[in-house]
């Protein structure tokens, strides 16, 4: 099965269905077998959403250069929608499309995080493209979105509470459970931890101080982080030092001749969205509504056990991306119903009126083939960027100078070097059966 023509199959097909080969090809030795598909469909109705897959398909191969380009054509999608004051012709268009037939005729623009973490992906393919500068223009931008989308978000609470529906808050109710204890999908520690992280390296420790906070505020029991937050505070004589030391132990300074590795560590996928369906009746003829929704999310991902340093190093988790993509659709709930209500309303009408305008065996025929149409067309909006990890994982360990040989968990060895008075900033992405590790010294 390939990914050709999905622009347009996404208002009948699925799309985790149709995006499920390139996912299988990531998982394989050669994962970008499937990206010809994605890029085929980058000027289509969901051009945003396969640029974004095609820039991760590419980084998560290595092909940093190639990566940028999609990521910036994602970009450009994102500020076309931005430099839309008005709605278009095309745009009406695709919206009275969806009231007939699903939310996927409506061009994908997805959840403020999917943004965020493009920047948070730009600035790390600058990064070991040896752009240093062009990687601190993408940590700034990120930031900035963070900062967007909260405001965004507590100024959109009326409007959602106003379209309270007990289906959808039961929903809801379900969603929050399996988030857990993640409940904004906005606030992205990986994304604060990565934009302090590149701060730190690159020469700007107070800006990584701050994001390093705003992660902590985020996950508060990341050990690494809070090492980070007590560390900075002591060298740059923060007033917050005796504080943090006495909450957190006082930080492991690295020897003169050390250097340091850092590791970000991927595991697995984001969850896939799934359909909850409710058939209901009006004016007598069966509707349906479709919502999308996800499934339980219990499953647990151990922490990486990094070898070859001379003490056992372990990962531990810093963002959980499958509870701020369910907390993404939690938050769009209330809106998706008040499409769904508005398509029930439109296609019942279509039907009412061929009942009433019709003869009775005209009028049969013609409401059971609005009813069928109904079914067939009724697909609930299972867009989403499926290519990101699941979980994300960081470590840090001071080290004298030399080779190593770093294994993570049961993966191939890779050979890495540390350099005094530099940071070995190693990026490891497993999705499943592949480990794939990309490392630069700074």
């Amino acid at each position: 099965m390939t990914i050709s023509g999905c622009a347009s199959n996404s208002i009948f097909i699925n799309y985790p269905a149709q995006i499920g080969p390139v996912k299988q090809a990531l998982n394989s030795n050669s994962p970008t077998t499937q990206i010809a598909g994605l890029v085929e469909n980058i000027p289509g109705n969901d051009g945003l959403l396969y640029a974004l897959e095609a820039g991760r398909v590419a980084q998560i191969a290595g092909d940093f250069a190639n990566s940028k380009t999609y990521y910036q054509q994602a970009e450009n999608a994102y500020r076309a929608f931005d430099d839309r004051a008005k709605i278009s012709a095309s745009e009406i268009g695709a919206t009275a499309t969806s009231l007939v037939l699903n939310d996927n005729a409506i061009p994908y623009r997805g959840p403020g995080f999917e943004r965020i973490m493009l920047h948070q992906y730009q600035a790390l393919n600058y990064l070991f493209s040896g752009d240093f500068q062009g990687a601190l223009v993408e940590v700034r931008r990120s930031n900035e979105l963070q900062s967007l989308e909260q405001e965004r978000y507590e100024k959109s609470q009326k409007s959602v509470e106003a379209m309270a529906n007990g289906t959808v808050d039961a929903e809801i109710t379900k969603l929050e459970k399996a988030a857990g204890a993640v409940t904004s999908s906005f606030l992205n520690a990986y994304s604060y931890y990565t934009t302090g992280l590149l701060h730190e390296i690159l020469g700007e420790p107070n800006d990584a101080f701050i994001d390093y906070r705003k992660a902590a505020q985020i996950s508060p029991d990341n050990p690494y982080l809070q090492q980070d937050l007590v560390r900075l505070a002591k060298t740059l004589g923060m007033p917050q030092y005796d504080e943090f030391r006495q909450r957190w132990g006082d930080a492991k300074l690295p020897a003169a001749n050390d250097g340091q590795i850092i590791l970000l560590v991927e595991k697995g996928f984001v969850p896939e969205k799934q359909a909850l369906t409710v058939p209901f009746p009006v004016h007598g003829n069966w509707q349906t509504v479709s919502l999308a929704t996800y499934g339980p999310n219990s499953s647990y991902i151990e922490p990486t056990k990094v070898q070859g340093l001379g003490t056992v190093l372990q990962t531990e988790p810093i963002a959980n991306i499958d509870a701020l993509a369910i907390n993404a659709l939690k938050e769009d709930l209330p809106g998706a119903l008040a499409r769904q209500v508005a398509r029930a309303i439109t296609k019942s009408q279509m039907a009412y009126r061929v009942d009433k305008n019709g003869n009775n065996t005209a009028a049969d025929i013609g409401s059971i083939a609005m009813q069928i149409f109904n079914v067939v067309t009724e697909q609930a909006d299972r867009r989403s960027w499926l290519t990101l990890p699941k979980q994300a994982q960081i470590g840090r360990q001071s080290l004298k100078a030399g080779a190593y040989t770093l294994q993570l968990d049961n993966a191939t060895p890779t050979q890495i070097n540390v350099v005094t008075g530099k940071t070995t900033l190693v990026w490891a992405i497993d999705t499943g059966n592949y480990t794939r590790i990309y490392s630069i010294i700074i």
